[in-house]
């Protein structure tokens, strides 16, 4: 019967300590997950992780996607004012290119931001974490505005060494808010803005404000079509 041979490499320490399987040549990485509604400090989180990370004499980056513009376009911003230089992507597979192969070799931590806009977040914190030794701290909401998951941001929490669920304050009476609500009528999942499309509120608010919305929506749809059926009489008659 011919021997079976497993596809792992088998290394023997040179001083006889016996055998160790050589899976690669990193350190072991490692995945943060920091997580809760808008405004609920996880941008200030992510931010003192990595500058903390930095003054402790690690080499850092940060990545946020490119789809927000809010506050700027080159800097993660908090919604207090607090910047840090970065790299805004449409997605994270490219950030070794952009950043350089040597560069991103003698990278220790990559912090990203708005993580939900990234379809291939999971593919990129499997690969920076478990091959290439990289410490990944992610920021991103866990849920939208109808409390339904958020692009790939849940994807992760099997892979997470941590996870952190922050709360922000309920807008409408002070109590921790754990969800976000959308004020305007827009249905789209991507809907980027700050205090003037969205707040957070508290389990009790967020189900009478969503009902509310829905209120509201249903008032201004026959005046919507009312409107829209009258510009096309308009257009016919001139």
């Amino acid at each position: 019967m011919s021997s079976f041979k497993s596809p792992l490499s088998l290394a023997t320490s040179g001083d006889g300590g016996g055998d160790r399987v050589g899976l690669s040549h990193h350190a072991s990485g490692e995945v943060h997950v920091i997580v809760g509604p808008m405004f609920a400090g996880k941008t200030t989180a992510l931010l003192r992780r990595v500058k903390a990370e930095s003054n402790s004499g690690r080499s850092v980056a940060m990545i946020k996607s490119s789809k927000d513009t809010r506050y700027a376009i080159n800097s993660v911003v908090t919604h207090d004012g607090a910047k840090f230089p970065c790299w805004a992507l449409p997605n994270l597979m490219s950030f070794r290119q952009k950043f350089g192969a040597d560069a991103y070799d003698k990278l220790d931590v990559i912090g990203i931001d708005e993580a939900q806009f990234f379809d291939d977040l999971y593919d990129f914190c499997c690969k920076a974490a478990d091959l290439d030794g990289k410490t990944i701290v992610i920021a991103g909401l866990d849920g939208d505005y109808l409390r339904r998951s958020f692009g790939s941001v849940l994807d992760i929490i099997p892979i997470a060494d941590s996870i952190t669920k922050l709360t922000a304050r309920c807008e409408l009476c002070g109590k921790r808010a754990f969800f976000t609500l959308r004020k305007t009528g827009e249905t789209e999942t991507e809907l980027i803005g700050g205090s003037n499309v969205y707040m957070p509120v508290c389990r009790q608010h967020y189900v009478n404000g969503q009902a509310v919305v829905v209120a509201v929506q249903n008032v201004l749809k026959p005046y919507s079509k009312i409107q829209s059926d009258s510009h096309m009489e308009e257009v016919a008659v001139v």
